[in-house]
């Protein structure tokens, strides 16, 4: 008999010996899943998918498309292997930082607003050659994301949980002395105990005048009221992906602060993430199938 597998979309290669089920995660789940045992969840599709995972009896291996998975670690059964989507959001996440980088350092929101009203008012403005960036949490996104740094020129210090002097990283414990030279700090975090609240109201006063604060990672990372109150008078700018609360409710100041851009979280779902996705999980369903090693795990 056939190993059931559950996937979001139906155009992905199944090998033989494996029978699949499509859930998209808007329709409703189709019947008969009692013997699901390969279960790749929806990509952003909300709080919904995931509490699936408790309902599939014969479960072995939930696979996430997402890279941060600290939502899902809670929800797994014993023995249920979980593997994240690692690499898939690299150039998309690092694309992204990048344009709101750009859009901060030149200062596109005040170029938009004057097409809109159909002005001719220039000025010179910020630059990112040249600039100074720390960049906190260098994983594989972190790394994609200085690549690009360095091709516009700038000069990037490279932050992860630990220092790894050979590799020129520095540890987080390091950021009281290195956020004062810091033109930019990009933050790429994931929602952890040790990260939240990581750049609070005496890391943004540590940082200098018109320091710009980019967020692609977890809004959790920074304490939102006392971005506010820097980013209110003027003193600190900040480009952000991700928020807390997030979504960023009606009304919140952030919204209309001089200085702040803001997305709804979209960094990672650009065009390129889909057949990546897509080859990543035919590959893990061809070695579940062959009983080898899968990719990403990740440790309980």
């Amino acid at each position: 008999m056939s190993a059931r597998v559950l996937l979001p979309w139906p155009d992905i290669e199944v090998p033989d010996g494996l029978d699949a089920a499509c859930y998209d995660g808007v329709e409703p789940p189709p019947a008969g899943l009692d013997g699901v045992e390969f279960y790749v969840l929806p990509y952003d599709r909300g709080p919904e998918p995931p509490k699936l995972i408790g309902e599939l009896p014969a479960l072995r291996v939930v696979q996430s498309l997402s890279a941060g998975v600290e939502t899902l670690v809670p929800l797994l059964p014993e023995g249920v292997r979980l593997a994240n989507g690692r690499g898939l959001h690299d150039l998309s996440v690092a694309e992204h930082a990048l344009a709101l980088i750009h859009a901060a350092q030149r200062d596109l929101p005040r170029w938009f607003a004057q097409q809109a009203r159909g002005e001719w008012v220039r000025e010179h403005t910020r630059s990112l050659a040249d600039s100074r960036v720390l960049l906190v949490g260098y994983g594989s996104i972190g790394q994609a994301i200085e690549r690009q740094l360095v091709a516009a020129e700038a000069v990037v210090t490279r932050v992860a949980s630990r220092a790894r002097p050979a590799e020129d990283v520095h540890g987080v414990d390091e950021l009281p002395g290195l956020l004062p030279a810091a033109d930019i700090v990009v933050l790429i975090l994931p929602d952890t105990p040790a990260t939240r609240g990581l750049i609070d109201a005496k890391a943004l006063r540590a940082l200098p005048d018109d320091a710009l604060v980019v967020n692609v990672g977890r809004g959790t990372a920074i304490d939102t009221d006392a971005l506010v109150a820097e980013t209110r008078t003027g003193r600190l700018r900040a480009a952000l992906d991700v928020v807390d609360p997030e979504p960023l409710p009606a009304g919140h100041p952030l919204w209309t602060t001089k200085g702040v851009v803001i997305t709804p979280h979209i960094a990672g779902g650009s065009a390129s993430f889909y057949p990546r996705a897509k080859k990543l999980v035919a590959e893990q369903l061809r070695r579940y199938v062959r009983g080898e090693e899968l990719l990403n795990l990740v440790a309980r």
